[in-house]
């Protein structure tokens, strides 16, 4: 079961699995998001999705953390059942920035909307049912951190015809990462909507961004991915 929390400081959020459910998860984002060059205008959105999977391949080489968490055996259900079993499973987790999971999230809807046209029986399809339990179990994150109204909202906004976010300049993903990392733990609890309102609604800010990454990137000659601000995450992230 994969499940996801949110972290002590707000961060950002903790998925939590098993060797199998990330294993699982990792091959689902990985052939849900398409091989390099298939989906051109999504390349961006697509590299970004390959980052959580980049933080799963390397929880499964025990590269990332890992916590023990109950799993409802005592002893007198094993005496109950005859047997002798570990009373505790073994999880692996990763931490995402609640910006980039906000941004992630969305994105997989238009990946499964792809998918769905190469699928002969998309309804059964299995890759989209595993990237749709990431998809529920952030959603219930998202329910657990923040209020009633800002859930109702967020939903509202996060699948209500889908977001498209073919083209987009993730540029302006990494600037809120960066500021809501600026933050204190009150205020980037504040700001979760606002940031999922932010990466939907491409305000004049996020307009004004893509404008000048695309004028950098004629000027370079080079594909507007490939383009960098000049912003610099901590090397250290207190979670």
């Amino acid at each position: 079961m994969i499940f996801i929390t949110n972290t002590p400081n707000n961060t950002g959020v903790a998925i939590h699995g098993d060797y199998m459910d990330f294993d699982e998860l990792y091959d689902a984002l990985h052939e849900i998001v398409g091989n390099e060059s298939e989906y051109t205008s999504y390349e961006a959105a697509r590299m970004r999705v390959l980052g959580v999977c980049y933080d799963i391949r390397h929880a499964i080489m025990g590269d990332r953390e890992i916590e023990f968490v109950d799993n409802g055996m005592d002893g007198e259900k094993m005496k109950r059942l005859s047997m002798i079993t570990p009373d505790k499973n073994i999880y692996l987790k990763i931490y995402v920035l609640w910006p980039e999971m906000l941004f992630v999230t969305m994105a997989l809807n238009d990946f499964i909307l792809l998918n769905h046209r190469k699928c002969k029986h998309p309804q059964w399809d299995k890759t989209t049912a595993v990237v749709r339990k990431l998809q529920a179990a952030f959603s219930e994150c998202i329910k657990q951190t923040v209020s009633d109204a800002s859930y109702k909202r967020m939903v509202n906004m996060m699948i209500h015809d889908y977001t498209w976010f073919d083209g987009y300049a993730t540029q302006y993903l990494d600037i809120l990462n960066c500021r809501f990392l600026e933050m204190d733990k009150e205020k980037r609890l504040k700001s979760i909507s606002t940031m999922a309102k932010r990466l939907v609604e491409r305000d004049d800010e996020y307009r004004k961004l893509r404008s000048e990454v695309m004028e950098a990137a004629r000027k370079y000659n080079c594909p507007v991915d490939d383009i960098r601000l000049q912003l610099e995450y901590p090397e250290d992230i207190e979670w």
